[in-house]
């Protein structure tokens, strides 16, 4: 099955969970539980070292608030692209979150994600 063949709501059971996951592990700064979800390609891709100072020193990936707003799915190929807007508990301001999700080797795993 092609992910981009699911509901909405079937999208929203799988994606706003793994969505949370990042903001908490990424709040807490656990490095190998926020990577949990992630497909092998993006883990192939990370600079370890980069990501590592992200959680030692970034006030916004270190602070966001647990609320998000769902702005909508984009599906494109064999991959959806979440959209939220999140905040943070220190920064004022709103910013950008994206989330890509699709199929490896039969889970859904994610391909992206960032804060804009």
């Amino acid at each position: 099955m092609n992910i981009i063949d699911k509901t909405d709501e079937e999208l929203e059971a799988v994606a706003f969970p793994m969505w949370e996951d990042l903001i908490k592990y990424s709040n807490k700064g656990q490095y190998g539980k926020f990577i949990l979800n992630f497909s092998y390609d993006l883990l192939l891709g990370l600079n370890e070292v980069e990501l590592g100072k992200q959680f030692a020193k970034s006030e916004l990936t270190r602070n966001l608030m647990k609320e998000y707003d769902f702005f909508g799915f984009i599906r494109r190929g064999e991959h959806v692209t979440c959209l939220f807007r999140v905040r943070s508990t220190k920064k004022e301001g709103e910013w950008l979150g994206r989330m890509v999700i699709g199929y490896e080797r039969g889970e859904v795993k994610i391909f992206a994600a960032s804060i804009f």
